[in-house]
């Protein structure tokens, strides 16, 4: 993630609403792909609760204006035809993975630019922290489903269709500053990490 691109979120908004007409939560499903697609994610990981739902036609459509790739995380091979037929063409755009999705992100996919969560799956606050320990940002759709709260410092619940949790790793910066020794100019770099 190179940072944030207006013209990707753009972009992936508008076709995130022509891929709508499908989804039962246009609203979630656009503001998602806008803001995946913003930052410009290239590895976009989903774990849901059943079938492939409108948050993965988000990220198809992120992934399309990015050059990303889409990873769905179900439960078995039914979820997997379920979610082919839900999703029909676009189905073939997402590689799927079948597991336990808390431990499959933690050990498959750390490298993650962005983890998106059904919060209705069993066990969806250890994956939202799994996912946050990876570094990249970290989304819980249908989140008024939490029983508890998620204990994370730069967490924001949005009131969009079901709640929204959205996470970003903070980055940090810092400026370094080089001085050409035969010039005398000065240099002036930020550095984020």
């Amino acid at each position: 993630m190179d940072g944030w691109s207006a013209e990707n979120a753009t972009n992936a908004y508008l076709r995130s609403i022509k891929m709508g007409k499908r989804a039962n939560e246009p609203d979630t499903a656009e503001f998602i792909s806008a803001l995946v697609a913003g930052t410009n994610a290239r590895l976009m990981v989903v774990a849901c609760a059943g079938a492939a739902d409108f948050a993965v036609l988000a990220l198809v459509a992120a992934a399309h204006q990015t050059g990303g790739e889409v990873v769905c995380i179900v439960g078995g091979p039914h979820q997997v035809q379920l979610s082919k037929e839900s999703l029909g063409e676009s189905g073939g755009q997402v590689k799927f993975v079948i597991g336990n999705a808390e431990d499959v992100v933690r050990s498959d996919y750390r490298e993650a630019d962005c983890v998106v969560v059904d919060c209705r799956i069993s066990n969806s606050e250890g994956i939202l922290r799994s996912a946050k320990g990876n570094g990249g940002m970290v989304l819980g759709y249908n989140a008024l489903q939490l029983q508890g709260v998620v204990d994370f410092d730069d967490a924001h619940f949005l009131p969009i269709g079901e709640g929204l949790l959205v996470s970003r790793k903070r980055w940090r910066r810092r400026w370094v500053v080089k001085v050409d020794k035969f010039t005398g100019e000065e240099h002036v770099f930020r550095v984020t990490n």
